[in-house]
C-alpha cells in the first residue's frame, strides 16, 4: 500500500500581526509625546482684510491693557475702572460660565510690552476662553 502525499502549495498570505504590534507601539508613542511638544497659546489672529464683527453676533468680552499695564474688561459697555488680574480672571469666567459663545478679545496699547499681552492670554484662557481674538485699528 502506498501513500500518496498531497503537495502542499505555497500560501502568499502576509501575517500582518507584527505589523500591528508596531503601528500600535508607534501610536502609543505618539500619544504620549504629542502634549509635550504642543506649546504657546491658542490664538484667532484677526485676517488683514478682515471685516468687523456682526452686529447681529453676540457683545463680545473685551479685555483691555493701556500703556502702563492696567488691566479693564468691557462686557456690556464701556468700563473705565483699572482691575487686577485675578478680578479680570473672576469676571470673564462668570461670564463664560453663563455664556461659553461670548467672543473674548484682547485690546492692547501699542507701546505696551508683547509679554503683557501673552500673559493677559494665558490668564484669560486659564478663565476658559476657548479661543481669544485681537482687537487692530482698521488701515486707512
Amino acid at each position: 500500500m502506498q501513500m500518496q502525499r498531497r503537495k502542499r502549495k505555497p500560501v502568499a498570505e502576509i501575517n500582518v500581526v507584527p505589523y500591528i504590534d508596531v503601528m500600535l507601539v508607534l501610536l502609543i508613542i505618539f500619544m504620549v509625546t504629542a502634549p509635550l511638544v504642543t506649546q504657546g497659546v491658542k490664538v484667532d489672529l484677526p485676517q488683514a482684510d478682515s471685516q468687523p464683527l456682526d452686529e447681529d453676533s453676540k457683545q463680545p468680552i473685551i479685555a483691555s491693557i493701556d500703556a502702563e499695564g492696567l488691566y479693564f474688561i468691557s462686557t456690556e459697555g464701556d468700563s473705565k475702572t483699572p482691575m487686577t488680574a485675578t478680578d479680570l480672571a473672576v469676571v470673564v469666567a462668570a461670564q463664560l460660565q453663563v455664556d461659553p459663545q461670548i467672543p473674548v478679545i484682547v485690546k492692547a496699547d501699542r507701546k505696551i510690552a508683547y509679554e503683557h499681552v501673552v500673559d493677559l492670554m494665558v490668564l484669560l484662557q486659564r478663565a476658559g476662553a476657548p479661543s481669544v481674538g485681537l482687537m487692530t485699528e482698521p488701515k486707512n
